[in-house]
């Protein structure tokens, strides 16, 4: 993980595989949940946490889980 200037967690392909594999066995997100957020980034380009979130995949208490991990992984 990085971040940028603004404070922005920028994920590269490993973290971001550890972060998939935090989804499915942390937080029991469904490999179909995240299929569907991974097609609407595709579509609509955002953090991955927060496309889970604004299609209903993850609770917000979720979300804040994903982003302290995100700061310490």
């Amino acid at each position: 993980m990085q971040s940028t200037e603004r404070g922005e967690i920028k994920v590269t392909q490993s973290s971001y595989s550890r972060l998939i594999r935090f989804l499915q066995d942390d937080l029991s997100i469904s490999a179909a949940s995240l299929a569907v957020a991974l097609r609407h980034s595709e579509q609509d380009p955002g953090p991955l946490p927060m496309i889970l979130w604004q299609y209903g995949l993850v609770t917000l208490e979720q979300l804040e889980q994903i982003y302290d991990w995100l700061e310490t992984a």
